[in-house]
């Protein structure tokens, strides 16, 4: 992504989001941000954006490609359901700007004039700097001409700001939250009386809730999930690893379940549909359709780059897949598998196609929960690839998917009461 410093909202209202294609989908109205606890900088969540229907859909940051002086352009598939801000949420223009603050050390009664936001090193967006204009007595008619300065978030406040410094808030909460791990946070959630659950889990990014309920036994995934709107139950389901979705499909009834496909982002739910035709307690039913696939023409360089991808999980990037084209799974047919420590070995430049490991056999869809783990036992597996009849690669089944299927059904459960107790 284009590296941004110090940009305007003011200035972002009204380019052009165009996709990679150069198609344009629509303006942007307005900026979305989290606050949270200062001095925490707020979080920038994603775009307003305007289609040419005049419908408004949100956008989020992470499919923000580039900012320039004249379009935007964004990556990937957007959701094109209606916007609808959610409690945590706030809307800058509409919400931010001309809004009454104090500056540190100034006794000037002062207005968010405009806002600014900046990337960080960690690819988040954060709000930076705040332009502020002083607030200043005038006659009628009199033209204002109040200050105007720009500093950091951190130098500004609300007045309710220090007398509700010490409280503890949903705010405070969700701030010491987003800092655990996933593990960490479901303990956390578990432990919550039922109301402080509902405010926190309100308040929770989609994709963090998405995390935690992996976490969660699966009684308490049903449960939580159920007590959502079904919008917001979709884009959490959205964000779950595909396999962790399909088996939380499994337990949910068919009409809710049905439901919630049905708003799901179309290609996200084709991927959990084409799971929950496997048996559960099957290969098919427990991989993930998202593996890390290369065509024949890669190259180390570019293998490495891939696992190198913070969101591919450590159990995927132990192993490459090589197909040939379509690389989308189901792929065109499946060559072989390079493993982890075997790119390192070897030059940028060669081709991956060149390592294959030819002697590993692929497995079956249909084939059982004893056959899976057995398989991984007998070759040290930490990932395993699926493939078809036609030799297609379906998708790659984890060694903690495995695990998950042959402990205790409530092993979660007692490692959640385990772990509170000590």
């Amino acid at each position: 992504m284009t590296k941004a410093t110090s940009i305007f909202v003011s200035r972002l209202r009204g380019l052009p989001l165009v996709d990679s294609d150069g198609s344009q989908l629509g303006k942007v109205k307005d900026v979305v941000v989290q606050l949270r606890t200062p001095p925490q900088q707020p979080r920038v969540r994603g775009l307003v954006v305007e289609l040419t229907t005049r419908q408004r859909i949100f956008v989020p940051m992470i499919r923000v490609h580039s900012i320039g002086a004249e379009q935007i352009v964004i990556a990937g598939v957007v959701n094109l359901r209606r916007f609808t801000r959610r409690d945590f949420e706030t809307i800058v223009g509409e919400e931010l700007f001309d809004r009454p603050v104090r500056r540190h050390g100034d006794n000037a009664k002062w207005q968010i004039y405009d806002v600014a936001i900046a990337e960080d090193r960690a690819h988040d967006w954060l709000v930076n700097e705040v332009a502020i204009k002083e607030v200043r007595k005038r006659r009628p008619f009199q033209r204002d001409k109040g200050h105007i300065s720009i500093v950091e978030w951190r130098d500004i406040y609300e007045e309710s700001d220090k007398s509700s410094a010490s409280q503890d808030t949903t705010e405070q909460m969700i701030a010491e939250l987003e800092d655990l791990k996933p593990a960490d946070l479901a303990r956390e959630l578990h432990e919550m009386s039922g109301e402080r659950r509902r405010e926190i889990v309100g308040a929770l990014e989609d994709h963090l809730l998405a995390d935690a309920l992996e976490e969660l036994p699966e009684d308490e995934q049903v449960a939580l999930i159920s007590t959502l709107d079904t919008e917001r139950a979709a884009n959490v389901l959205e964000e779950m690893d595909p396999d962790d979705a399909a088996d939380l499909i499994h337990e949910l009834p068919p009409q809710f379940a049905e439901d919630l496909l049905g708003r799901m982002d179309p290609e996200e739910a084709q991927d959990v549909r084409r799971l929950l035709t496997y048996e559960e307690l099957s290969a098919g039913g427990m991989m993930t359709p998202e593996p890390v696939v290369l065509g024949i023409d890669a190259t180390v360089a570019e293998a490495l780059a891939r696992v190198r991808d913070p969101e591919v999980t450590q159990a995927l990037a132990c192993m490459v897949f090589v197909c040939r084209s379509p690389l989308e799974t189901p792929t065109g047919r499946y060559v072989g598998v390079v493993h982890f420590q075997r790119l390192l070995r070897e030059p940028p430049s060669t081709m991956v196609a060149e390592l294959v490991d030819t002697e590993l056999e692929p497995l079956r869809p249909n084939a059982e929960l004893h056959e899976v783990s057995r398989f991984f036992a007998s070759y040290n597996l930490v990932s395993a690839p699926v493939v078809d009849e036609n030799h297609r690669l379906l998708g790659a089944i984890t060694v903690d998917d495995v695990l998950d299927h042959l402990l205790p059904a409530d092993w979660r459960g007692i490692q959640l009461e385990t772990t509170s107790r000590n």
